[in-house]
């Protein structure tokens, strides 16, 4: 009854309008302040203490990455070296996007940021192509999404630390389907423009490819840092996080020089905002497994699970359904915070892998991205294109039927998600 009554007053609390995190630490500790003689000063204890992890440093890395390389020339440079090479393609400006996607997501671990950076160059250039805006919204919301599942993943990185989960194989784990995920992305999009006629730029000349080219190795050489140094086992992924802002800096400032010092301010306020918010949930969200853990409620599900006989595929079908519903009014760090501690037992007692299971949420959480009426990469396009939200949604629509069919995909077949972290970091 009162974990009932707890997620009645977090409900309440977050239809009018209350902040995620908020109402998440305020219905906490108002379950415990009436039902139990709980010490409260345990709960500000609780909440340094899930923030104070090292692994949860690469977060601020990441994110801070991001966005040097979306003000200083990075994702720019990526865009031009792919344009000259395929923009010329059916399809190739929508091609392009995806790919850019793929790439920016391997350095940023963020979906919203993903779409925003790639976005603001790709909107008008595949309007200009020909592209109807609906669709043209749809596709860069949709690989937008890929920012949390290649690696780098911010929900990777919260859902390690929260399950005990080695992060480099969480990472590991997110290529494979990352990858054919963006290669759907590409033949559906390559598809669509023979069918419509649409895309095709002028030619560039094989010098305007050469130039663009050179001017794209330090930016391209950005994943291969970040991923190769975790993987030789040189650097932790939070240590990796570091190098990648230092090394974005290096280039933003000297090579391409379009980052200039007063545009640090911006910088810094746009990273600490975005951090701050995903800090400030992961905190609320230590009140709320402390409430679990007290009350033995991850105990007693397990068991309920167990005494049901519930196998493999009938948890993926519930669980995923119950994230899909979750998804549309809460974001991803919010869900796995939430969800995970209640999980894991029944996880391990009917023996999922909890590397599989990662990607798969994972992808469910991108689809969270994309679903009204909370889609945080819906917004950021609505607002770039100056568009009503409906308008988006209906371009996103075909997406989110991929996506589900790759979330099936990924469920049934779990060597796509295990068979590089098995076969790599043993």
């Amino acid at each position: 009854m009162t974990t009932a009554l707890l997620f009645s007053i977090f409900v309440v609390l977050f239809l009018l309008h209350v902040p995620i995190a908020i109402s998440l630490a305020m219905s906490t500790i108002l379950i415990f302040t009436l039902t139990s003689d709980f010490n409260l000063m345990m709960i500000p204890q609780r909440m340094f203490a899930g923030i104070n992890t090292a692994p949860l440093m690469a977060i601020p890395g990441y994110v801070l990455a991001g966005v040097l390389m979306s003000r200083g020339g990075v994702s720019k440079y990526l865009i031009e070296c792919l344009k000259a090479w395929i923009g010329h393609l059916p399809g190739g400006l929508s091609v392009v996007t995806i790919l850019a996607c793929t790439l920016f997501a391997a350095i940023s671990g963020s979906s919203p940021a993903t779409a925003a950076a790639i976005g603001a160059i790709m909107l008008p250039a595949m309007l200009k192509g020909g592209y109807p805006k609906r669709y043209t919204m749809g596709l860069i919301a949709a690989s937008g999404t890929l920012g949390i599942l290649i690696p780098p993943s911010i929900p990777l990185i919260v859902y390690g630390v929260t399950s005990d989960t080695s992060i480099g194989k969480l990472f590991m784990a997110g290529i494979i389907p990352g990858f054919i995920l963006a290669s759907t992305l590409v033949i559906i999009a390559i598809v669509y423009a023979k069918i419509h006629g649409y895309g095709q730029t002028e030619k560039a000349t094989w010098s305007e490819r050469w130039k663009s080219t050179i001017r794209a190795i330090p930016a391209s050489f950005l994943p291969v840092l970040i991923l190769g140094s975790i993987y030789a086992g040189i650097c932790t992924p939070t240590e990796a996080a570091v190098v990648a802002v230092f090394y974005t800096l290096i280039i933003s400032l000297f090579v391409y020089k379009e980052l200039r010092p007063k545009d640090f301010r911006k910088v810094l306020v746009e990273t600490i905002n975005t951090t701050s918010m995903i800090f400030l949930i992961i905190a609320a969200a230590m009140v709320f497994a402390l409430f679990l853990t007290n009350n033995q409620v991850p105990n007693k599900v397990a068991a309920w699970i167990g005494e049901s006989s519930i196998n493999i595929f009938v948890f993926f079908l519930l669980t995923q359904l119950m994230f899909f519903v979750m998804g549309t009014f809460l974001e991803a760090v919010s869900i796995i915070l939430i969800t995970l501690p209640i999980l894991l037992p029944i996880m391990r007692s009917i023996g999922i892998d909890p590397i599989h299971f990662a990607i798969v949420m994972t992808v469910n959480m991108e689809l969270a991205m994309i679903t009204p009426p909370v889609g945080l990469n819906l917004f950021v396009v609505s607002s770039m294109a100056k568009e009503k939200l409906g308008e988006v949604i209906m371009g996103v629509l075909p997406f989110i039927l991929v996506m589900l069919v790759m979330l099936i995909v990924l469920v049934v077949f779990p060597e796509l998600s295990l068979m590089l972290p098995t076969a790599v970091m043993k």
